[in-house]
């Protein structure tokens, strides 16, 4: 299993990190059903509201690159990058998931 992990700064004022978050929320629907999918999450810095780092498991990267694949997926990651801060790149980074408390069953 791994996990694409992913951060984002959105723009100043409340609004912005509000929009973000539902944003966020609307977008499962391009990983519900997907091949592969087995979860996400989105947090928030405490001390730095701003920051947000969206994790996403999925059985291998294949299965997450297939997913962004999905008709509309960069639609509506364009919608939500009208929240963020301007950035060059889109800042992503896949890891191997080597324990999981919550899965007895993965281990290194």
């Amino acid at each position: 299993m791994i996990v694409v992990v992913s951060q984002a700064r959105t723009k100043p004022g409340e609004e912005h990190a509000s929009a973000y978050v539902a944003l966020s929320g609307e977008f499962g629907r391009f990983f519900t059903g997907q091949p592969g999918f087995r979860g996400r999450r989105l947090v928030r810095g405490v001390e730095d509201p701003q920051h947000f780092t969206h994790l996403r498991w999925f059985d291998s990267v294949e299965h997450y690159e297939a997913c962004t694949r999905a008709e509309g997926y960069v639609e509506h990651t364009e919608l939500m990058y009208e929240h963020l801060e301007p950035y060059d790149s889109y800042p992503r980074e896949y890891l191997e998931v080597v324990l999981d408390e919550a899965d007895p069953q993965v281990r290194a």
